[in-house]
């Protein structure tokens, strides 16, 4: 039997993103991780030594840091990058584009996530609408969270020949819930300055077809965000047929109030419940029993757990820019296989 191939990956930055995208890796047959790569040297970095992944210093002055705080370093980044076929770059925003060049000098293929623009990679990924377009590719830009359940959901309506035109309004989640004690907002709701706010024109970066404007505002609070759609069908349907066609999609998951899932910390609890790590909802969660249809128009909401939502695309663009499996839906059976993701989360309740 030929032995399966695999690739070596780094993760470059341990925020929110870096620690589940890391994790994730960890789980796949056909990955190896081989190091984290950070500026911190607190506790995050201890976390990082005791699931034993290799440990580097953004910096040498980064990796001096970390040993004097006890942690062992495995090198730099510079040495990180030398050592691995793709890097997936979590940094904070902006700085993705700067290490793009690094790792360009380097011949590495690498990922940037949504925080950085579309010209940083020159392509802009999403497993379920472009996978075949990012085979072999030098990067790719992983979408924001917000986008990739724009694109998942349009794209399973667009299959099904459905989709003529969206609308969406979207309820943000203020600030990551670890660090709302830096900053966030209390007893306000605040618009984006304009319309249609950033996810529309990123969602068009992926399938420039799709007719979509977007709308958003910051709440306050921190569990996720909220989406609510007007879709105009391409001709009068069924809630049935709307329903068929957004099940195509494996990581979309249907939700019911019956079920006493009312809300986003509901929804919070169930994935604690069923043990998912850093209760993490990798799915669209999208209330099944809020669909209507009337005539060609469909009206739905649903839910985004934005530190979640990017991990399984980000597993299967690293797939695709090796060109470790070719084929879109063997990608995502293995990542989904991995992950738990489910189109029914009840069931893995059971």
């Amino acid at each position: 039997m030929t032995p399966q191939r695999t690739v070596r990956v780094a993760v470059n930055g341990y925020g929110v993103i870096g620690k589940r995208v890391a994790d994730a890796i960890a789980l796949q047959r056909d990955m190896t991780l081989v190091g984290i790569a950070d500026v911190a040297a607190d506790w995050r970095m201890s976390i990082v030594a005791r699931k034993g992944f290799g440990l580097y210093g953004a910096t040498g002055e980064h990796a001096r840091a970390m040993e004097q705080a006890g942690l062992r370093v495995a090198g730099t980044l510079d040495d990180l990058v030398r050592r691995v076929d793709v890097v997936v770059d979590c940094t904070p925003k902006k700085f993705g584009a700067k290490n793009a060049e690094a790792y360009r000098r380097a011949g590495v293929k690498f990922i940037v996530e949504g925080g950085e623009a579309h010209a940083v990679a020159g392509h802009s990924f999403n497993a379920e609408a472009n996978y075949t377009s990012a085979l072999g590719r030098e990067a790719t830009r992983i979408v924001s969270c917000n986008t990739t359940s724009i694109v998942r959901t349009l794209t399973a309506l667009k299959r099904a020949g459905l989709l003529l035109r969206a609308r969406g309004t979207l309820l943000r989640r203020a600030t990551d819930p670890w660090e709302s004690h830096l900053g966030g907002i209390m007893n306000t709701l605040v618009p984006e300055s304009h319309i249609p706010s950033h996810q529309g024109p990123d969602a068009q970066s992926v399938d420039p077809a799709l007719d979509v404007i977007t709308m958003a505002v910051k709440v306050p609070e921190t569990l996720g965000h909220l989406h609510y759609w007007t879709v105009q069908l391409t001709r009068p349907a069924e809630k049935s047929e709307v329903l068929s066609a957004l099940a195509s999609s494996t990581r979309i998951a249907f939700i019911s109030w019956q079920n006493g899932l009312s809300g986003i910390n509901t929804v919070r609890e169930l994935m604690a419940d069923i043990g998912r790590p850093h209760e993490n909802l990798y799915e669209v969660a999208l209330w099944e029993d809020l669909v209507t249809v009337q005539g060609n128009e469909a009206f739905y909401g649903y839910l985004v757990d934005n530190q979640a939502i990017v991990v399984p695309e980000t597993i299967d663009a690293i797939r695709a820019l090796t060109e470790l499996e070719r084929d879109p839906r063997a990608s995502i059976e293995k990542t989904n296989s991995s992950l738990g993701i489910s189109n029914r989360l009840l069931k893995q309740a059971a």
